[in-house]
């Protein structure tokens, strides 16, 4: 198993009382147990001596703020009665067991890059940012349209002229909140100011449509948010909590499978099994009481835990919004939270799981529909495939 934690803090250690055993001094700041200070530029001071007298720089920190949010679905929506069609099962038999009524599955010629990008343009219409002014893309999504990574596509798309820096993350729905993490950390440790965030996935292309245990969960959609460094005094990433168990993994994958039918290859007498044979990844395998176990095991512990860090508590949280994966889970969850329902953002039912879109989808729904405002505490949770999991608490605008 493994795990990392932090609490963003803008204090800066004074030299003057020595640096600790437990402190490492790092290129961008300093990294020890249980939090984490990160910094952006390196500074003189009128009072300071000149670099050639000291080795020992100020550091000047950075904050981060959520500035804005896009998501983008597809056309082609299935509703639980279309799926009836397909298998056996009803609209009254899904939406009891999991509170999805219906899922947006991409179709024609839509793909995943352009709802990605369309995310990302609705992102940063809302935060007033020029594409050009974008330092950097984070695609989080397990299911890109390329092996090699989807996320420079999406600058191409909007047609960002600087060729910003982009790359993806994988770790399915859990992506988003790793996302947010790694761009926070970006713009405290280096020089990026304007961080895309986006969280995209097509499910719909590794379900076995012929399991009615599977298949009435997942559907297709992108969402995305930007982050924007700013005063350490308007920081609005207070704390996160991230974990992985890879033993868990059984219980939730999409493995690769070899293609045993394939033998027009052959090896020639040479090597045996060499050349290998192409290869394909299987669908969606899920176990999903365990999977349900862990979820309301796992996520009250990893959001207690961030709230912790922050110095906040449950009351002081405006509201609640996990994965959305399943409503008994988000239900549970609260529950064992003592979070009222009024406080909890749910869109599950219209969209069924969306993997690393399910968060910002929801979020840029609530920013947008007057739930959530600017100043406004959300504690957000992420949970799934790997297994990992993992919070953040954060201020919107």
């Amino acid at each position: 198993m493994a795990n990392a934690s932090g609490l963003f803090t803008p204090s800066v250690p004074s030299f003057r009382s020595g640096l600790q055993p437990s402190i490492r001094l790092y290129r961008s700041g300093f990294s020890f147990s249980g939090r984490i200070l990160c910094s952006s530029t390196i500074q003189g001071s009128k009072n300071s001596v000149s670099p050639s007298e000291s080795t020992l720089p100020r550091l000047v920190s950075k904050g981060c703020k959520l500035v804005g949010c896009g998501s983008a679905v597809p056309s082609l929506q299935v509703s639980n009665d279309d799926l009836a069609k397909m298998v056996e099962t009803s609209d009254e038999w899904i939406s009891v067991r999991t509170g999805i009524r219906n899922r947006r599955v991409l179709s024609g010629k839509e793909n995943l890059t352009n709802l990605a990008a369309e995310a990302a343009s609705r992102a940063l219409q809302m935060a007033e940012v020029n594409p050009d002014d974008v330092d950097l893309v984070l695609l989080c999504t397990s299911t890109p349209e390329d092996l090699f990574g989807g996320a420079p596509q999406i600058p191409e798309a909007l047609g960002c002229k600087n060729n910003p820096l982009a790359y993806d993350i994988t770790a399915a729905c859990s992506g988003f909140v790793l996302g947010l993490v790694s761009a926070s950390c970006h713009i405290r440790g280096g020089e990026f100011h304007n961080v895309l965030v986006v969280g995209a996935d097509s499910l719909s292309r590794f379900t076995d449509w012929t399991d009615r245990g599977s298949c009435i969960l997942f559907g297709d959609a992108a969402g995305a948010v930007l982050l924007q460094a700013c005063d350490v005094e308007e920081d609005g990433l207070f704390s996160y909590d991230l974990h992985s168990d890879g033993d868990g993994q059984r219980h939730l994958n999409a493995s690769i499978k070899r293609n045993d039918t394939d033998d027009t290859l052959g090896s020639n007498g040479s090597v045996l099994g060499f050349p290998p044979k192409q290869s394909s990844y299987s669908c969606i395998h899920m176990n999903g009481k365990e999977v349900f176990r862990f979820a309301v095991r796992v996520v009250p512990q990893t959001i207690e835990s961030s709230l912790q860090k922050a110095g906040l508590n449950m009351s002081s949280i405006n509201w609640l919004l996990l994965h959305q994966a399943n409503q008994r889970i988000i239900d549970a969850v609260a529950t064992r939270l003592e979070v009222p329902s009024e406080r909890v953002i749910s869109n599950l039912a219209n969209y069924g799981n969306t993997s690393a879109a399910s968060i910002p989808l929801a979020l840029d729904e609530a920013v947008r529909g007057g739930k959530v405002k600017s100043g406004h505490t959300i504690a957000v949770a992420g949970f799934g495939a790997g297994l990992t999991w993992g919070s953040v608490i954060l201020r919107w605008g």
